[in-house]
């Protein structure tokens, strides 16, 4: 069995596939190519996000790729700057509109917090503003999975304590180097599924001789050994690319990290960035 045929079971019954296209960085003119390009290769969970501003684009291409709607996972994102429940409302019904869909299967929190602010201050209000349209969205049919992004155990906390429905996603940066292992382990007792974005850290895994090495071992490339290793979490990977070469390898991934090895990338500690240090790394261009 492919990867790409392989899903989660979300809490409400959604079935979510585990290997998705992550497509921040990809310019909206370049994004309908790049949905039909993956979806012919057979991916069937494309993530995007407002901050992305490739809505239209990666809309178009999910309405042209020439497969049924209800066979493919669409997920984006509420701005982070959004705290209030009115301008929510505005904007899910502005990133359907941009997308030209009727639905998307998931639609999340971006963060806890503004991006200018992002670890900063408490919005733990605003989001619960947020949230209460995205449930209204929910109940409506607009959307039909409802999560959250970058948030901390406190974060969900606070949804769960005064929201009517727990977060069927939380999506985290998780890669090699950066594994929030606690954070993963809460979310998963409350049943909420962690979706891994930058599996590759955002590229500057490559540049690490062992994890290379270990790569080698497998003999796989080093990102299909850190798409491996975000599956084996028993996490959604998102690895993004707009290139069809790059979408076939990262889809190849049949192998088995042995547990020493799983060890060994978990254990690691390596969140230098590079020229990706500075915002916005989590956010929009």
């Amino acid at each position: 069995m492919s990867i790409l045929t392989e899903t989660y079971s979300l809490s409400n019954g959604v079935n979510i596939p585990k290997l998705g296209l992550g497509t921040w960085f990809i310019d909206d003119a370049e994004a309908a190519a790049a949905v039909r390009a993956a979806v012919e290769i057979g991916y069937r969970n494309i993530d995007t996000a407002q901050a992305y501003g490739n809505e239209r684009g990666v809309g178009e291409g999910v309405r042209t790729a020439g497969v049924r709607r209800e066979d493919l996972f669409v997920s984006t994102k509420l701005a982070a700057e959004i705290k209030d429940h009115d301008t929510a409302v505005a904007e899910i019904d502005g990133s359907l509109a941009k997308l030209g869909l009727d639905y998307v299967d998931l639609m999340l929190i971006h963060s806890p917090q503004p991006w200018d602010d992002f670890r900063g201050g408490d919005y733990a209000e605003g989001n619960l503003e947020a949230w209460r349209a995205l449930e209204e969205a929910h109940r409506a049919g607009k959307i039909r999975s409802i999560g959250v992004s970058n948030f901390l155990q406190s974060d969900v906390e606070n949804i769960l304590a005064r929201g009517t429905v727990v977060p069927h996603v939380n999506q985290i940066l998780v890669h090699a180097g950066n594994t929030p292992s606690e954070l993963i382990a809460y979310c998963d007792s409350k049943d909420i599924v962690v979706e891994s974005y930058s599996p590759i850290a955002h590229g500057e895994i490559l540049k690490n001789r062992d994890v290379a090495a270990l790569a080698a071992n497998y003999d796989v490339s080093v990102p299909q050994l850190c798409i491996r290793y975000t599956l084996q979490l028993g996490t959604v990977s998102l690895p993004k690319t707009a290139n069809p070469d790059h979408m076939r390898s990262n889809a190849s991934v049949d192998f088995v990290i042995s547990d020493a090895d799983m060890k060994a990338l978990r254990d690691l500690d390596e969140r230098d960035y590079g020229d990706s240090s500075a915002f916005p790394v989590y956010s929009g261009k």
